[in-house]
């Protein structure tokens, strides 16, 4: 059966549920998401961090002792952070689930608040920010981010920075999670050999105890145009050019023509090889191994977005062709043949991509999420089956600036 959309009483608040029956394997996914609770919502680093705790098992375990509980039964139990969501996973095999779901109840009751955990968490963290120094990709890629969404949140690295990183206390930890991980901020997703009864039973077990949340609406969060279209990062430790780039694109999350959106970005930079910008770069011009470029669209912003490599002599022909790729498709659009091969690769692969319960029951979420409805997908790709070349070009040609870049560099050299 497909995913449908259930609701959930809970002190008297009704809880959303994505739940699909699947008997083809005996085992039990269930996503817990706290809505307006992810890396944007608190103190730099602090959502993230506080996944991490949750993730070091209980106080009474410790780390090792809970993760061996749920390694003898093969069970998956996890926190991760999104921008905007804080995410407990569990999958296990049927005859484990119930087990899995009484360690999260105690995980919950009892989390590691230790020193120890929080000074481990601390050293990892830092250590990463550390190394990321070294990683030109995420040097450009935070260098760009700083550039283009200035004065907010976004400006910095999730993980948050050395700084943020030593004034996180265990205070800290403890009123986030008491505060965003609530019963009535919650979707649930759920799926597999499972009955609603008993889905209904574990997440009850679950969510009977959490707290009333005290979290605040994501705002939305515009991009800043900075005054230079380039902005360098000299480090003479590279041996190559590392170029990232944005722009505006004004298409909120839940447009009608998402789709659209979805067809040029495969077109222009997302599929790989085909695409224009790796066809200018590299095929034609050989100034790299791969480039791409795509339309982000969240529901607290959304951008055009673009990276590649080069090597350092070409860097300024890099940069040309990147802007005149932008430009030529903006003010010319796509051939007759460039949406052939898009249908026929989009129409093909698209179905391959939920195949497993855990991708189904993910793209059900995000469809949720987005606003998009549960029948998304079909709809989705009934569209972009029925997508003319006109249609196509005059969108293409509607989003004119995308054509106004920001670029951030890390070379030896302007």
């Amino acid at each position: 059966m497909s995913a449908e959309i259930r609701k959930i009483e809970v002190n008297g608040t009704d809880i959303d549920v994505i739940y699909e029956k699947s008997s083809y394997i005996p085992s039990v996914f269930i996503k817990f998401v706290f809505k307006d609770s992810g890396n944007i919502t608190t103190k730099l680093g602090l959502a993230k961090f506080s996944a991490s705790l949750l993730n070091e098992g209980t106080l009474s375990d410790g780390s090792y002792g809970f993760a061996n509980k749920l390694e003898a039964k093969a069970i998956s139990l996890h926190s991760v952070t999104g921008y905007e969501t804080f995410n407990i996973e569990i999958e296990a095999l049927k005859e484990h689930f119930e087990y899995g779901i009484l360690q999260l109840q105690r995980l919950l009751k009892e989390p590691n608040y230790s020193d120890k955990s929080m000074e481990k968490i601390k050293k990892l963290s830092i250590a990463k920010i550390e190394k990321n120094k070294n990683n030109f990709d995420v040097v450009a890629s935070q260098n760009l981010n700083r550039l283009i969404f200035k004065d907010s949140v976004m400006e910095y690295p999730s993980i948050g920075t050395k700084e943020s990183i030593e004034n996180i206390s265990l205070d800290d930890v403890k009123g986030y999670i008491n505060s965003h991980l609530g019963y009535d901020n919650l979707i649930v997703v759920i799926g597999g050999d499972i009955s609603f009864d008993d889905a209904t039973k574990y997440i009850k077990m679950v969510v009977s105890n959490l707290p009333k949340s005290q979290t605040t609406k994501v705002k939305p969060i515009e991009l800043q145009k900075p005054k230079e279209r380039f902005n360098f990062v000299i480090n003479s430790d590279t041996k190559q050019s590392y170029i990232y780039f944005a722009s505006k694109f004004n298409l909120k999350y839940s447009d009608k023509n998402q789709y659209k959106a979805y067809v040029a970005s495969h077109i222009l930079g997302a599929s790989g090889f085909g695409s224009r910008m790796m066809e200018e770069l590299r095929v034609k011009r050989g100034l790299t191994y791969g480039a791409y470029a795509y339309f982000m669209s969240l529901k607290f912003t959304n951008y055009f977005l673009g990276h590649l490599s080069t090597k350092i002599e070409s860097q300024k022909e890099a940069l040309d062709v990147v802007q005149n790729v932008v430009d030529n498709f903006v003010d010319n659009g796509v051939t007759q043949e460039e949406l052939d091969s898009a249908k026929r690769y989009i129409l093909g692969s698209e179905p391959l991509k939920n195949e497993s319960l855990s991708q189904r029951l993910n793209s059900t979420f995000h469809n949720f999420y987005y606003d998009r409805g549960l029948d998304y997908n079909k709809e989705k790709l009934r569209d972009i089956e029925n997508l003319t070349l006109d249609e196509l070009n005059s969108f293409i040609k509607s989003h004119k600036e995308i054509k106004d870049i920001t670029f951030s560099i890390v070379t030896t050299q302007k």
